[in-house]
């Protein structure tokens, strides 16, 4: 995990996604208060937090694990004035530190999965508002028989992935009305999170040069985007925004 955190220091994002999308996404949410309470889940260095910012008048909690990424988001926050707006914090998203109907609506772009989609989906239902909103990104294949080398990578990275129709049956089985989805555009995935993290990984690979094992592991990392190139049309990360039925 420590190569892990220098691969991805500084990095604006932590998994693919993008400005467009985020907009695109909450552009759906037609009923959402003008200041609404938002939870953005997972945030990682905050780069959808900010967006958020610019798309609402609301107070939005920003929350993850990794202080390193909690104090990159706190300096933009402070840079950009947006103290009174945006509160980040140091909390896990199993144990979420908030009383139950706290916000209009919960965001997550690319960390979901660290629950489960439906266990994510379940444990922060009751943190809503009544009709409040949950918006996603998810891991999801979206064709079927997908080449084997795939499947064994996924597999093994992400087990518990699934197609798109199993999610969107996972989100009616929790209680929620199924507002839209739409697949990340590929650009998401290179221009917003793998190329950045080919450059990372290159200085990396200086700085270690005597170390083969720390060589190999930068090589692994480097293994999805390779993979991704031959196989992206079989998968895909989907945004996925609902409603609670309660």
């Amino acid at each position: 995990m420590e190569l892990f955190f220098e691969i991805h220091k500084d990095l604006p994002r932590e998994g693919p996604g993008d400005s467009d999308s985020t907009r695109r996404a909450f552009r759906k949410l037609a009923a959402l208060p003008d200041e609404p309470a938002i939870l953005d889940v997972g945030c990682g260095p905050g780069a959808q937090t900010m967006d958020l910012a610019a798309l609402t008048d609301g107070i939005i909690y920003a929350v993850d694990t990794h202080q390193p990424f909690l104090d990159h988001l706190q300096q933009k926050v402070i840079d950009q004035g947006q103290t009174r707006r945006i509160k980040v914090l140091n909390q896990s998203m199993k144990d979420l530190n908030f009383s139950p109907a706290s916000f209009d609506l919960i965001w997550s772009e690319g960390a979901i999965y660290i629950m489960g989609f439906e266990a994510g989906l379940r444990a922060w239902k009751h943190l809503l508002k009544p009709n409040g909103y949950i918006a996603v990104t998810e891991l999801s294949w979206l064709k079927p028989d997908a080449p084997q080398e795939i499947q064994a990578y996924w597999n093994k990275e992400y087990p518990a992935m699934k197609t798109l129709e199993e999610n969107l049956n996972i989100i009616h089985d929790c209680g929620f009305y199924l507002i839209d989805y739409f697949v990340l555009p590929d650009t998401s995935w290179t221009e917003e999170y793998y190329q950045p993290m080919q450059k990372r990984v290159t200085i990396l690979r200086e700085q270690y040069q005597r170390d083969p094992e720390k060589l190999a592991q930068l090589d692994e990392a480097l293994e999805e985007y390779e993979l991704f190139k031959q196989y992206s049309v079989w998968y895909g990360y989907v945004f996925y925004i609902m409603q609670s039925k309660i």
